[in-house]
């Protein structure tokens, strides 16, 4: 009897030293109803863009092609542009958040030139002067294919800097060169006219810029680009001098240059994907 008492006792010994044992262990937290989202891919995708702004143009000479009409003389020249119109549309792909590369086909408005030559003779010429004032007209057709790298996102604006390869046709029309000169006793004016012509080029362009993200379809665009166009040439030029018209050479507008100032938008087609956590569960 003795050792049946013993024994009950032990066992209830064990089980409240269980019992107390269980009671100090932590208390394991409840599994999680589900788990964390991932964090949002690097998202790329197409686009559709477009831009409208303004030029302001340079040249470099505007020349004879005649290499004759400039012996024995200096000629120091002048010449602007008015500034005009900038419309683009094109397409591209967003590779990530950094890179991006599209392709755009601009129109670019006509423009007036005025111009104007001091010309002096020397050696043989010595004591002839005159001078020459040029009007004309310039419009582009441009096709670049560009690439840019975006710099970082701060409140929804993003800086970035690109470059572009292409082409351009280079319009000139409505030439016209009136001139004055004198070989110190003898004073005679001279009117020039020529008729357009195109010419295609290789153009480049740097491009810099800031980008507003107004949600993820619409970002707006403020850029500046300085692009090249290359040359443009006008039709035969023709003397004309009261009776009959002379032909002459073509003109020559070398090194076309732009500073652009452009307002864009691009609409991307594809929308990143959303990750939103799945609906809470209760069992009950």
């Amino acid at each position: 009897m003795r050792s049946v008492k013993s024994l009950l006792a032990a066992g209830a010994a064990t089980l409240i030293s269980s019992m107390a044992f269980a009671a100090d262990m932590p208390i394991a937290a409840p599994p999680p109803m589900y788990a964390p989202p991932a964090p949002p891919a690097d998202f790329g995708g197409w686009y559709l863009r477009g831009d409208v702004g303004f030029s302001n143009q340079r040249v470099d000479r505007v020349l004879d092609t005649n290499a004759a009409a400039y012996n024995n003389v200096n000629v120091a020249q002048t010449g602007s542009f008015s500034s005009g119109g900038i419309f683009d549309l094109g397409a591209g792909y967003r590779f990530n958040n950094w890179f991006r590369a599209d392709i755009t086909g601009q129109y670019r408005g006509k423009t007036t030139f005025t111009g104007l030559d001091v010309v002096t003779g020397v050696g043989p010429a010595a004591g002839f002067a005159g001078t020459n004032s040029y009007t004309a007209t310039k419009s582009e057709l441009l096709f670049l294919a560009n690439a840019y790298v975006d710099l970082g996102t701060w409140w929804c604006v993003t800086p970035f800097i690109g470059a572009g390869v292409g082409t351009a046709r280079v319009t000139v029309g409505d030439f016209i060169d009136s001139g004055d000169s004198t070989n110190g006793v003898v004073q005679s004016r001279s009117l020039n006219y020529a008729g357009s012509a195109s010419k295609w080029n290789f153009a480049w362009a740097a491009h810099a810029g800031l980008a507003y993200k107004v949600n993820p379809s619409l970002t707006l665009e403020l850029a500046y680009s300085y692009v090249d166009m290359g040359s443009g040439i006008t039709g035969a030029s023709y003397s004309f001098d009261g009776v009959t018209n002379t032909t002459h050479a073509a003109f020559q507008f070398k090194d076309i240059t732009s500073h652009d100032v452009k307002l864009g938008v691009r609409w991307n087609l594809d929308s990143p994907p959303v990750y939103a956590p799945p609906p809470l569960v209760t069992k009950g």
